[in-house]
């Protein structure tokens, strides 16, 4: 099965490259080989290429500059979506799209379910949600995979900006009242590639929205900590940080972040028995290839 994967050179993109499956012709393209803004370029691609099915990991996910960048988050996250989503829709392909634990307000106490509303409190989410909808106008074969606070060795991430800030400085401050799930570029990688098998087998797939997260759950600084610990293990670091937890009023960002970020995974796991990695292990594996 030939499948087309965008924004192939992003984190969760590098990894459904190195992880493909075998039995699959695999065709990626970053930004730079398709901007999925130009809905010409995508057509035409697609129409060339020819693939069976379309995994979309293009995304503008600049949280805080997405709040004075409005044009072209809506146009990498709505727009390339709709783009994607038409000219699959065209010839009968299924997409597969990745969203963001963005798309909800952060207000809930009891982890997030596809069918909870939605509410994003800055542009970055909102683009991501109204990526979604235009996605799911625009193409009746489709799944939407939303998942959080993503990390690998590849790319820009929390991970990286931790062990930088730890070989910088002895004493650090890190945020304590959000709490969400980390989430490794390859785990998310793999859950779509079993969709993916699953589609080849089957010729089809429970369309709609799935959300697919790291466990267990915890704060930014929680993480920090984890991160820290496993490093100085590993002898990336010399010494560990100490690391202070502070509120969110006390690192104020362009952009508002949930305080909740935490999503139910069990819908994925009962319809395709994909289990949630343990972000404690997929980090150890990270540091491993750092």
């Amino acid at each position: 099965m030939r499948v087309l994967i965008t924004g192939a050179r992003g984190q969760v993109g590098h990894e459904l490259l190195r992880l493909a499956p075998e039995g699959f012709d695999v065709l990626g393209l970053g930004s730079a080989e398709l901007d999925i803004t130009d809905a010409s370029a995508v057509a035409r691609e697609v129409e060339r290429l020819r693939p069976q099915l379309i995994i979309n990991a293009a995304a503008y996910t600049a949280v805080d500059k997405a709040e004075s960048d409005p044009e072209r988050a809506y146009a990498v996250n709505r727009d390339g979506p709709a783009n994607l989503g038409r000219a699959a829709e065209q010839r009968g392909i299924p997409v597969l799209h990745i969203s963001t634990d963005y798309v909800f307000s952060g207000d809930a106490a009891q982890p997030y379910r596809e069918s909870d509303p939605t509410g994003p409190t800055g542009v970055y989410g909102a683009s991501k949600l109204a990526g979604e909808q235009a996605l799911a106008a625009s193409c009746r074969r489709h799944v939407v995979l939303r998942s959080s606070w993503v990390f690998g060795a590849h790319g820009n991430n929390f991970v990286k900006t931790m062990l930088r800030l730890g070989q910088e400085r002895d004493e650090l401050s890190v945020v304590a009242d959000q709490h969400g799930c980390p989430t490794s570029a390859a785990s998310i990688a793999r859950a779509l590639w079993t969709l993916a098998q699953h589609y080849q087998q089957e010729g089809g797939l429970r369309w709609g929205i799935y959300h697919y997260s790291g466990t267990p759950a915890c704060s930014w600084y929680g993480f920090a900590q984890a991160i820290f610990q496993q490093a100085h293990a590993a002898g990336l670091i010399s010494r560990q940080p100490v690391v202070h937890a502070i509120a969110t009023e006390q690192y104020p960002t362009p952009a508002k972040r949930p305080a909740w970020s935490v999503l139910d995974c069990s819908l994925l796991r009962q319809v395709y028995g994909i289990e949630p990695a343990d972000w404690r292990a997929e980090l150890n594996t990270v540091l491993a290839e750092l």
